[in-house]
C-alpha cells in the first residue's frame, strides 16, 4: 500500500515547531511493510489544503494527515477537508458529550467554540483520541482514505497504532507480513564508516533493511526483518545483528532503546559503585545527562562546575603551578580534576572533562575542540585527549558523550 503524510499547521511553516511527526508516520508505515511515497507540509489555507490533498491521492491509496483539529479559529483541517470533497459537516453527538463531560470533570470553562472538536465531515468514521480532546476521522474518498488525527505528537504517536493503522488495515486486507525490529546505538565513528563497516553485510540475504539515522553525536541503526513467518523474521534478525555487532564491537553501546546514559546507571547499580563529576567545558552537561535517569541517587554523589582557574585550585585542591606549566586544558590538570572531585566526595569514581569549546581560546597547540577527560578510580587514572571541529554547543554536547562513553567502557571491562 502506498501512503502520503500531510502535516498542517502555520507554526510548521515559519518554523516555530519542527515537524516530528511525519518521521514518526513513516517509520511505524515502514514497519508494516507499507510505501510512504511523499511527506509534505502545509498552512492552516483552505485551498493549499484541499489542492494537497488531492494532488497526494492521486498517486496514493491513503493520506494521514496530522495538526488543525483544535477549537480555534485557525484549526480548519476538518473543515478544509470535508470542503474539498463537497461534504457538509455534523455533529458526533457522543463525541459532544464526551468533550462537555471531561470540562466538567476537571473544573474547566466551557465555552462555545469547544463544541468545534465534535464536528465531522458527512461519512467519517471517528477515531477516538485517549490523550486529548480533539478526536480523528477517517474518510473514505472512492477506494481511497483520508486519515486525520491531531498534530501534539504525543497524541499522535497514540493515536496511530490504535487508530489509524487498525483502520487502514481493515480498508486495505492483504497478507500479514512480520517483522522485527532492532535498533543498535553507536557513538565514535562517522556515518560514513559505519557504512563502510557494514559494506560486507548481505542484508538483503536474510531480508532486512537497515537504516542510518543520526542524532549527533550518535550514529544510530536500525534493523527491520520482514518474514510470512514471526519466528523466521526474528532468527533473520538476530543473525544479521549479530554480524553487525562484530563489526562495530565497542562502538555500540546500545543494543535496543537505552539512551547511554540508562546503560551507564545500570552499570553503576548493578555494581554498586558511586560516582562524583567536575566538569569545566561540559559545563554541567555530564552530570546532567547522568542524573536524567530515575533513581540516580544511588550512584551519583555530586557535581562540581569547576570553570575557571581559581575555581579548580580552590574546588579541587589543584597545585597553582600544575596550570601555570601545563594549562587549566591539560592531561596534568584533567587527571587532577577527576582525583579532586573522588577524594573530596569520597565515592569509588570520579570524572572530569577540561577543554575548549570555542569559538576562541584556541592555539596553534591546543586548538579550539581539544578536550580532555579523565577517570579515577583511586588505584589508577584514565586520561584521553579528544580533538573536535564543531561549534560550541556540539563540542561540549560530544565532549559530554566521550566522557560517559569512557566511563560506560570502564565499567564493562571491571569484573561483576
Amino acid at each position: 500500500m502506498r501512503v502520503g503524510i500531510l502535516t498542517i499547521g502555520n507554526e510548521l511553516m515559519n518554523g516555530r515547531v519542527a515537524d516530528t511527526n511525519s518521521s514518526f508516520i513513516a517509520r511505524e508505515m515502514n514497519l508494516q511493510g507499507w510505501t510512504v511515497e511523499t511527506m509534505m507540509s502545509v498552512s492552516d489555507d483552505f485551498e493549499i489544503i484541499a489542492n494537497r490533498l488531492h494532488y497526494l491521492l492521486s498517486f496514493t491509496d491513503a493520506v494521514i494527515c496530522t495538526g488543525g483539529l483544535g477549537p480555534t479559529a485557525d484549526d480548519i483541517t476538518t473543515a478544509a477537508v470535508a470542503r474539498a470533497f463537497g461534504l457538509p459537516l455534523f455533529t458526533d453527538e457522543k463525541i459532544l458529550a464526551y468533550l462537555k463531560e471531561i470540562f466538567a470533570r476537571f473544573n474547566l470553562t466551557w465555552t462555545d467554540n469547544n463544541a468545534k472538536q465534535a464536528l465531522f465531515p458527512r461519512g467519517a468514521e471517528v477515531i477516538p483520541n485517549p490523550v486529548g480532546t480533539a478526536a480523528g476521522f477517517a474518510l473514505p474518498v472512492k477506494e481511497k482514505l483520508v486519515m486525520v488525527i491531531p498534530g501534539v505528537p504525543s497524541e499522535t504517536q497514540r493515536m496511530l497504532p490504535e487508530g489509524v493503522i487498525p483502520v487502514l488495515r481493515r480498508h486495505f486486507p492483504q497478507p500479514v507480513q512480520h517483522t522485527a525490529k532492532q535498533t543498535l546505538k553507536t557513538f565514535g565513528l562517522s556515518e560514513a564508516a559505519v557504512d563502510q563497516k557494514l559494506a560486507s553485510v548481505n542484508f538483503n540475504a536474510f531480508g532486512v533493511s537497515v537504516g542510518f539515522y543520526p542524532v549527533f553525536p550518535e550514529n544510530h541503526l536500525v534493523l527491520i526483518a520482514r518474514s510470512d513467518i514471526q519466528e523466521q523474521a526474528q532468527k533473520n534478525l538476530q543473525k544479521v545483528q549479530e554480524e553487525v555487532a562484530a563489526r562495530l564491537a565497542d562502538f555500540i553501546f546500545s543494543v535496543g532503546e537505552q539512551t547511554l546514559e540508562e546503560t551507564i546507571a545500570a552499570e553503576l547499580t548493578q555494581k554498586r559503585l558511586t560516582i562524583a563529576v567536575a566538569e569545566s567545558c561540559t559545563g554541567g552537561l555530564i552530570a546532567d545527562r547522568l542524573t536524567d535517569v530515575s533513581g540516580s541517587s544511588v550512584y551519583f554523589e555530586r557535581g562540581l562546575i569547576a570553570y575557571s582557574n581559581e575555581a579548580k585550585i580552590s574546588m579541587l585542591d589543584i597545585p597553582v603551578d600544575i596550570i601555570e606549566k601545563h594549562g587549566a586544558v591539560s592531561e596534568e590538570t584533567a587527571r587532577l580534576m577527576a582525583e579532586g572531585v573522588r577524594r573530596l566526595a569520597g565515592t569509588n569514581l570520579g570524572l572530569a572533562s577540561t577543554g575548549i569549546a570555542g569559538p576562541a581560546g584556541g592555539t596553534k597547540e591546543k586548538p579550539v575542540g581539544t578536550v580532555y577527560i579523565a577517570l579515577a578510580d583511586g588505584a589508577q587514572t584514565i586520561c584521553r585527549r579528544y580533538a573536535y571541529r564543531w561549534d560550541r554547543r556540539r563540542n561540549k554536547l560530544i565532549s559530554s558523550e566521550a566522557a560517559l562513553m569512557m566511563l560506560r567502557h570502564y565499567l564493562q571491562e571491571m569484573p561483576s
